[in-house]
């Protein structure tokens, strides 16, 4: 799981990223926040490095769409009982393009990058603490909570990248 985010991008791959960041900054400034944007531009930059990249054909709005509803789909955007939230098809709407091709943008993200419900690597800062799965490591053959662990233990979860950070808790 322990993966470094990182912004960094082929020089090749530059001006399509740019792109893309600038009308998924401008979305999540209107309707999302700062963290999303974020890991929006790590996807984003995910996605330049892959070789080949996707993203070298298509529209910039169309692969913006995907990437907000990919990482959408982790952090339960869609879901109104989050404190943010927007429908499928109003996200579809804002980036001009069908909630078909959103959809099957999205799903190309997630197969690409990986990304399923609860992953740690893909979901946000502020919602780790409450995933269920970021937690969970196998210790003498069970499966425990690693926050539950002494912290020796939880040190080397974390060395090994299996839990996102060490907590305070122990």
């Amino acid at each position: 799981m322990k993966k470094s985010k990182s912004e960094n991008v082929p020089k090749e791959m530059r001006e399509i990223y740019t792109a893309i960041i600038k009308l998924t900054d401008s979305f999540a400034k209107r309707q999302l926040n700062e963290e999303y944007a974020q890991i929006i531009r790590h996807a984003t930059a995910a996605l330049c490095r892959k070789r080949p990249s996707p993203l070298v054909s298509g529209k910039p709005n169309t692969w913006a769409c995907g990437i907000v509803h990919a990482l959408g789909m982790v952090n339960f955007l869609f879901d109104k009982s989050q404190d943010t939230y927007i429908s499928a098809a109003d996200l579809a709407k804002a980036f001009d393009i069908a909630s078909s091709t959103a959809q099957g943008k999205s799903k190309l993200v997630r197969d690409i990058l990986r990304m399923s419900y609860f992953d740690p690597e893909w979901t946000l800062p502020s919602k780790l603490e409450k995933s269920p799965t970021a937690w969970l490591i196998m210790f003498n053959g069970l499966i425990v909570d690693a926050r539950s662990m002494p912290r020796e233990v939880q040190q080397m979860a974390y060395e090994k990248g299996l839990i996102p950070y060490i907590t305070d808790e122990t």
